[in-house]
């Protein structure tokens, strides 16, 4: 009866869609702007669009600034106006600098400007591993090293504002001119630190010395130094609009301006339809204008880039251009070193390739201003009679945006080398109609139909949606397997990485099981090829944007074989047979047998929660095993394989008696076997229900839904007993085990209320404290696509 109920209700929702219009209530802890890739995405990270400049998730700055003119007035609505910083003494990473070092103990204050190293060793910086700092200009691999880098400056700066900007890989303390600036443990990258005035005093023409010390306490090392200063201009912009509203959809945010009497409606959108691989690649978003007026008027509309938006760094030389072809014109910049593919790592960007603002007004003026600090300009005057729209078009064409297994692969727009960016702006301008009402008609669609599990759950999915979308490129390797590959953002930047994949795959089984696989077929390739021997699967294959194959310290046996066996029978339930399965059995096989022996008991190891630690005997880390043994007995039975069906499908029950009787707590269940009194959150378990595979009993996940609701704090049920934070994928998957909409909407209601007061501005995080409104580390991960397992649930049992 409950599938024949949501078929009538579906059948229902189209009729309210053009009359009804869903707004999103939440504050996001950053709202999408631009999301194209994980290396080309744009958030706002205040509540006005105007308090701040857009920033890549790594929180390197974009600056994208709009200002309209209204009656001699100017109202900025975008952005704030970047007094960019002046590279003085660059850094090393795209220009080497010359230094003496050593690397061991100096005789005497080495920090002093006088100190005799003429008896140092001559190098260029950066100073690092080869291995795995591919800035490194000059190799190094010893515990200790000490820098020094002379500076002959033609200025008296005591008067201005100097930044030293460093990186270091482990401990560092630098000096200038003998002052100590930085004493620091851990690592960092591009880190700034304003000099205080008893250092700036000291920079007086003539010779100056940063003296570096950093020391190298694990595998990889890295020292760098260089020195910014701030510029002075005034701002042309002071006064901003008045911002009435901001509104997150699916795949557009709005936002409601008052300029004067002028009202200004702004619109991102990526139209990211899942079902359309072609549009779903296409580097282009738009940003669309509308202005009313209660009287004829002519208003002028200004927008302007940087070309940081084609950078890892603002101190990198660029090279920017305007131009017209076939009635658009075309703001363009890009990096002048264009090294392709050479820049991976986790809080990175493209500095290769090209970034483009296109307009397709007649009216419109473009303009690329030179100096010290470039800017890309459009300026159009538009006539407002009652109303008037328009809009722009923001994209990158990267050339090259994945090495896969040392080849260099097309963007899947392009995989064939036969388009050209340019044609994907003509697309996308001759396509603009027709996809704004194509967008429209999804996101009001997407509201009704989510809030049927309640208006928290639908506002969270809304912001979840192109978040887990930009966190992944498509491409298509050279065996024509299409590959939807993640990036492991703020995490450590691994590409492909399986125990991402598991969490994020609800949102493409729900839309489109084809990149389900996309997000499989890498690993599947890996092993079958014989790259990867092992006798589970890989936990990833290498470091966006290079896959050449696992670059992870840790395997992580139990967690990856149970993700592959449950995420390919998830794919078979989605598409109602195994032929997907059929493929790749003989490695499914190997990796169940892994199972069998490995996974009641698991030893020492990593899971997903690999912020946790290793640890053995991991009770949720048991079911995930036990389900995908059971996953590969269903796909046996769906391939008419019974006898194969009936061995391993007895195993998994059997497995799972003994599961129950080795965590059983009492009144819930443990973290670890061999620890009474913990524990945790057994999310792995969702898929017994949401598939009906009748492995464990009913009454575990019951006895486990009670036990939670006693352990919630403010913003949401703890992980497990062992510390305050969560990750807010799990809860969503744990909700989903409820019995009843109230309950599901008591643990969806904490998340929601994080992100509504988290005092951390950044793309929605996965991993949070429950106690307060802080995140404890990860954002803007794909990972959020496990926000969707309530509606593959939904599309799952209407089958049935």
């Amino acid at each position: 009866m409950k599938s024949v109920s949501f078929f009538l209700l579906s059948l229902f929702v189209p009729i309210f869609l053009h009359a009804q219009s869903v707004k999103n209530s939440l504050r996001a802890p950053a709202y999408p702007l631009i999301t194209l890739d994980p290396n080309m995405s744009a958030w706002s990270y205040s509540d006005e669009l105007y308090e701040s400049s857009p920033r890549h998730w790594s929180d390197k700055k974009l600056p994208l600034l709009g200002v309209l003119k209204v009656d001699n007035e100017y109202y900025r609505f975008l952005g704030t106006e970047e007094m960019e910083l002046l590279s003085m003494l660059p850094n090393g990473e795209d220009k080497p600098w010359e230094a003496k070092y050593l690397t061991k103990d100096p005789v005497g204050d080495w920090t002093a400007i006088s100190y005799d190293d003429q008896s140092w060793q001559q190098g260029k910086g950066a100073f690092g591993t080869f291995e795995n700092e591919p800035h490194s200009k000059t190799n190094w691999t010893n515990a200790k090293i000490w820098v020094r880098r002379t500076l002959d400056l033609k200025e008296d700066l005591s008067n201005s504002s100097i930044l030293l900007e460093f990186s270091h890989d482990d401990d560092a303390e630098i000096f200038i001119n003998g002052i100590q600036v930085v004493k620091t443990g851990g690592t960092g990258k591009n880190k700034r630190v304003k000099l205080n005035d008893a250092v700036l005093k000291t920079l007086k023409p003539g010779k100056n010395v940063i003296a570096a010390y950093c020391f190298n306490g694990g595998a990889n090392g890295f020292l760098d130094v260089g020195l910014l200063k701030e510029r002075t201009d005034q701002a042309l912009f002071p006064k901003t609009a008045k911002q009435i509203s901001a509104d997150v959809q699916p795949m557009q945010t709005h936002y409601v301006f008052q300029c004067g009497d002028v009202e200004l409606k702004i619109t991102f959108t990526a139209p990211l339809f899942l079902d359309d691989l072609v549009l779903l690649s296409r580097p282009v978003n738009y940003l669309s204008y509308e202005i009313s007026s209660s009287k004829p008027r002519t208003v002028e509309l200004y927008l302007e880039a940087s070309p940081n938006w084609a950078l890892h760094l603002p101190t990198q030389a660029s090279s920017s251009s305007t131009f017209q072809k076939n009635g658009i014109t075309y703001l363009k910049t890009g990096s002048v070193a264009q090294k392709i593919l050479e820049r991976k790592g986790d809080h990175v960007r493209n500095d290769w390739g090209y970034f483009y603002m296109a307009s397709d007004a007649k009216n419109i003026q473009a303009k690329v201003e030179s100096g010290e600090v470039q800017k890309l300009a459009f300026r159009t005057n538009i006539q407002v009679k009652g109303k008037a729209k328009g809009k722009f078009a923001i994209g990158y064409d990267d050339v090259f945006a994945i090495q896969y297994f040392g080849e260099n692969l097309r963007p899947y727009w392009n995989k064939d080398g036969k388009s050209s960016i340019e044609q994907q702006f003509e697309l996308a301008f001759k396509d603009y109609d027709l996809l704004m009402k194509k967008v429209a008609d999804f996101d009001r669609n997407f509201m009704l139909q989510y809030q049927r599990y309640g208006k928290s759950y639908a506002e969270l999915c809304a912001l979840a949606y192109r978040q887990s979308i930009a966190a992944h490129k498509l491409v298509q390797a050279p065996n024509g397997d299409l590959l939807w590959l993640s990036k492991e953002n703020d995490s450590n930047g691994s590409i492909g990485t399986v125990d991402i994949t598991y969490p994020s795959a609800p949102l493409y089984l729900y839309y489109n099981p084809e990149l389900a696989k996309a997000m499989m077929n890498f690993i599947f390739y890996y092993s079958e090829s014989g790259k990867w021997k092992k006798p589970f699967p890989a936990h990833d294959i290498g470091t966006y944007p290079v896959a050449n194959g696992q670059t992870y310290g840790g395997d992580m046996p139990v967690e990856e074989g149970g993700n592959m066996l449950i995420l390919t029978y998830a794919i078979a339930k989605v598409e109602g047979n195994a032929d997907y399965a059929a493929k790749h059995w003989s490695v499914l096989k190997t990796w169940a047998d892994y199972l069998v022996e490995k996974g009641l008991d698991p030893e020492n190891q990593l899971c997903t929660d690999d912020f946790a630690g290793h640890f053995a005997h991991n009770a949720n880390l048991s079911i995930k095993a036990i389900m995908g043994i059971a996953s590969f007995g269903y796909l046996a039975e769906m391939q008419g394989k019974k006898d194969l069906a009936n061995t391993y499908l007895s195993k998994a029950k059997e497995m799972a008696k003994e599961w129950e009787k080795m965590a059983n707590d009492g009144d819930h269940y443990r973290l670890t076997f061999d620890k009474p009194g913990t524990w945790s959150q057994k999310y792995n378990m969702v898929w017994d229900n949401l598939f009906d595979m009748q492995i464990f009993d009913p009454k575990i996940r019951e006895k486990e839904i009670q036990y939670y609701l006693t352990k919630q704090n403010r913003y949401g049920l703890p992980l497990d007993s062992r510390e305050t934070y969560t990750k807010t994928d799990w809860i969503l998957w744990t909700a989903s085990m409820a019995e009843d909409q109230a309950t599901f909407e008591r643990f969806v209601n904490p998340v929601h209320q994080f992100m509504n007061e988290t005092v951390n501005r950044v793309p929605m995080s996965d991993w949070v404290f429950t106690d307060k409104p802080e995140r404890r580390g990860f954002k803007a991960r794909s990972v959020v696509g496990a926000y969707f397992i309530k509606m593959l649930e939904e599309k799952i049992k209407s089958k049935n």
